[in-house]
């Protein structure tokens, strides 16, 4: 139990120094416009990662002002209510940096609509 423990530990700590030095390296990027793929689709929001670079962040649902979007779970997609418009796992998108920040850990993306 204890060797299956520290392994946990090891490769969280993995993942957050990589996370870590995604955004470092991101920060002086905001505002740029990347090619993403949609990694991952939740109630609140949808996970891109921009191709290149392989960082990844966060476009929420909230940012999305052309409708109101629901989660379709069972077909790992978002949907807006009116324009019927869906966003869908391994979706290739535009993205673009709207904030890196390093103390909280955390990218954001918008949807570039071409």
């Amino acid at each position: 139990m204890h060797s299956t423990d520290q392994e946990i530990k090891a490769a969280e700590a993995e993942r957050d120094s990589k996370k870590y030095k995604q955004i470092e390296f991101m920060m002086n990027k905001v505002g740029k416009t990347f090619d993403g793929i949609i990694t991952g689709v939740t109630e609140w929001g949808i996970y891109a990662e921009d191709e290149e670079t392989k960082a990844e962040g966060m476009i929420r649902l909230a940012t999305l002002e052309d409708d109101y979007y629901v989660l379709d779970a069972k077909n790992y997609t978002i949907v807006g209510e009116k324009t019927k418009n869906k966003y869908s796992l391994g979706q290739k998108i535009k993205i673009k940096l709207v904030n890196a920040d390093l103390e909280r850990r955390i990218m954001d993306y918008e949807i570039v609509n071409e």
